[in-house]
Protein backbone atom coordinates (compact mmCIF):
# COMPACT_ATOMS: atom_id res chain seq x y z
CA UNK A 1 0.00 0.00 0.00
CA UNK A 2 1.52 3.67 -1.08
CA UNK A 3 0.92 6.89 0.75
CA UNK A 4 -1.27 9.22 -1.81
CA UNK A 5 0.21 12.83 -0.85
CA UNK A 6 -2.56 15.62 -1.27
CA UNK A 7 -0.73 18.25 -3.28
CA UNK A 8 -3.49 20.67 -2.25
CA UNK A 9 -3.04 21.14 1.08
CA UNK A 10 -0.24 24.18 0.67
CA UNK A 11 -2.32 25.99 -1.27
CA UNK A 12 -3.31 29.25 0.04
CA UNK A 13 -6.97 29.11 0.56
CA UNK A 14 -7.41 25.46 -0.08
CA UNK A 15 -10.13 24.09 2.48
CA UNK A 16 -11.91 20.99 0.85
CA UNK A 17 -14.16 19.56 3.43
CA UNK A 18 -13.39 15.93 2.15
CA UNK A 19 -9.81 16.56 1.92
CA UNK A 20 -8.19 19.62 3.39
CA UNK A 21 -6.46 18.66 6.58
CA UNK A 22 -7.04 22.22 7.75
CA UNK A 23 -10.50 22.22 7.44
CA UNK A 24 -11.33 21.37 11.25
CA UNK A 25 -15.31 20.96 10.46
CA UNK A 26 -14.32 18.63 7.12
CA UNK A 27 -13.54 14.88 6.36
CA UNK A 28 -9.86 15.31 6.58
CA UNK A 29 -9.85 12.67 4.77
CA UNK A 30 -6.22 10.44 3.63
CA UNK A 31 -5.76 8.38 0.70
CA UNK A 32 -3.80 5.34 -0.36
CA UNK A 33 -3.16 3.26 -3.55
CA UNK A 34 -3.46 -0.73 -3.30
CA UNK A 35 -3.16 -1.75 -6.47
CA UNK A 36 -6.60 -0.84 -8.70
CA UNK A 37 -8.16 0.67 -5.17
CA UNK A 38 -8.16 4.21 -3.75
CA UNK A 39 -8.37 3.11 0.24
CA UNK A 40 -9.16 5.94 2.92
CA UNK A 41 -9.30 4.74 6.59
CA UNK A 42 -11.86 7.00 8.19
CA UNK A 43 -12.70 7.66 11.81
CA UNK A 44 -16.44 8.96 11.63
CA UNK A 45 -16.97 12.24 14.16
CA UNK A 46 -20.06 12.28 16.43
CA UNK A 47 -20.67 16.08 14.84
CA UNK A 48 -22.00 14.20 11.26
CA UNK A 49 -24.40 12.02 13.10
CA UNK A 50 -27.92 12.12 11.24
CA UNK A 51 -30.20 10.33 14.11
CA UNK A 52 -28.47 9.18 17.48
CA UNK A 53 -25.05 7.77 16.44
CA UNK A 54 -25.78 7.02 12.89
CA UNK A 55 -23.63 8.59 10.47
CA UNK A 56 -25.50 10.85 8.21
CA UNK A 57 -26.55 9.82 4.69
CA UNK A 58 -25.56 13.03 3.05
CA UNK A 59 -21.77 12.43 4.73
CA UNK A 60 -21.84 8.62 3.50
CA UNK A 61 -22.24 10.40 -0.01
CA UNK A 62 -19.60 12.84 0.61
CA UNK A 63 -16.91 9.82 1.29
CA UNK A 64 -18.07 8.50 -1.66
CA UNK A 65 -17.54 11.40 -4.28
CA UNK A 66 -14.45 12.10 -2.64
CA UNK A 67 -12.33 8.68 -2.57
CA UNK A 68 -14.48 8.95 -6.44
CA UNK A 69 -12.66 12.16 -7.65
CA UNK A 70 -9.32 11.23 -5.75
CA UNK A 71 -9.97 7.99 -8.42
CA UNK A 72 -10.17 10.56 -11.71
CA UNK A 73 -6.49 12.25 -10.41
CA UNK A 74 -4.28 9.37 -9.81
CA UNK A 75 -5.96 6.38 -12.00
CA UNK A 76 -6.85 8.78 -14.85
CA UNK A 77 -4.44 11.66 -14.31
CA UNK A 78 -6.64 14.46 -14.45
CA UNK A 79 -9.10 16.71 -12.61
CA UNK A 80 -13.13 16.17 -13.16
CA UNK A 81 -16.76 17.09 -11.34
CA UNK A 82 -18.98 14.80 -10.51
CA UNK A 83 -22.08 14.12 -13.29
CA UNK A 84 -23.86 11.47 -11.18
CA UNK A 85 -23.53 9.85 -7.97
CA UNK A 86 -25.93 6.82 -7.34
CA UNK A 87 -25.24 5.86 -3.50
CA UNK A 88 -26.98 2.54 -2.65
CA UNK A 89 -27.65 2.38 1.77
CA UNK A 90 -26.90 -1.09 2.50
CA UNK A 91 -26.54 -1.23 6.10
CA UNK A 92 -26.43 1.44 9.31
CA UNK A 93 -23.32 2.96 9.97
CA UNK A 94 -22.56 4.17 13.14
CA UNK A 95 -20.15 7.24 14.30
CA UNK A 96 -19.17 5.09 17.38
CA UNK A 97 -18.15 1.37 16.10
CA UNK A 98 -14.64 2.25 14.48
CA UNK A 99 -12.89 3.54 11.65
CA UNK A 100 -14.53 2.49 8.50
CA UNK A 101 -13.02 1.88 5.30
CA UNK A 102 -13.64 4.07 2.03
CA UNK A 103 -12.30 2.29 -1.15
CA UNK A 104 -12.46 3.04 -5.21
CA UNK A 105 -11.77 1.74 -8.05
CA UNK A 106 -12.15 2.20 -11.77
CA UNK A 107 -14.95 0.49 -13.83
CA UNK A 108 -14.99 2.58 -17.18
CA UNK A 109 -13.40 5.40 -18.92
CA UNK A 110 -13.92 7.18 -22.08
CA UNK A 111 -11.92 10.56 -23.41
CA UNK A 112 -15.02 12.16 -21.47
CA UNK A 113 -16.22 10.31 -18.94
CA UNK A 114 -15.24 8.23 -15.65
CA UNK A 115 -17.09 5.30 -14.06
CA UNK A 116 -15.92 4.66 -10.35
CA UNK A 117 -17.26 2.20 -8.18
CA UNK A 118 -16.61 3.02 -4.43
CA UNK A 119 -18.21 2.10 -1.09
CA UNK A 120 -17.81 2.10 2.58
CA UNK A 121 -17.46 -1.03 4.78
CA UNK A 122 -17.33 -0.95 8.48
CA UNK A 123 -15.24 -2.06 11.11
CA UNK A 124 -15.78 -5.41 10.33
CA UNK A 125 -15.29 -5.07 6.29
CA UNK A 126 -19.40 -5.28 5.66
CA UNK A 127 -19.84 -3.37 2.77
CA UNK A 128 -22.47 -0.02 4.19
CA UNK A 129 -23.12 1.54 1.12
CA UNK A 130 -21.90 2.08 -2.03
CA UNK A 131 -22.24 3.82 -5.16
CA UNK A 132 -21.63 3.97 -8.97
CA UNK A 133 -19.66 7.77 -9.57
CA UNK A 134 -19.31 9.66 -13.37
CA UNK A 135 -16.80 12.15 -13.38
CA UNK A 136 -16.48 13.93 -16.50
CA UNK A 137 -12.96 14.84 -17.13
CA UNK A 138 -11.23 17.88 -18.16
CA UNK A 139 -8.32 17.55 -20.53
CA UNK A 140 -5.32 17.61 -18.45
CA UNK A 141 -3.64 20.78 -20.37
CA UNK A 142 -7.17 22.14 -18.77
CA UNK A 143 -7.02 20.60 -15.74
CA UNK A 144 -3.58 21.78 -14.69
CA UNK A 145 -4.57 25.76 -16.58
CA UNK A 146 -7.49 25.82 -14.80
CA UNK A 147 -8.25 23.56 -12.08
CA UNK A 148 -4.95 23.15 -10.17
CA UNK A 149 -4.37 19.78 -11.26
CA UNK A 150 -0.59 19.50 -10.39
CA UNK A 151 0.40 16.40 -12.34
CA UNK A 152 0.52 12.93 -11.43
CA UNK A 153 4.04 13.02 -10.11
CA UNK A 154 3.09 15.29 -7.20
CA UNK A 155 0.99 12.45 -5.80
CA UNK A 156 3.73 10.71 -4.58
CA UNK A 157 7.13 10.96 -2.73
CA UNK A 158 10.15 10.63 -5.11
Amino acid sequence: MKKINNPYAPLEGYNCFGCSPHNTLGLQMEFYEDGEYILSSWKPKEHLAGYGNILHGGIQSTLLDEIASWVVYVKVKTAGVTATLNVKYKSTVFTDKGNLTVRARLKDQNKRFATIHADILDAEQKVCAEAEVKYFLFPEEIAKRRYNYPGIEKFYDE
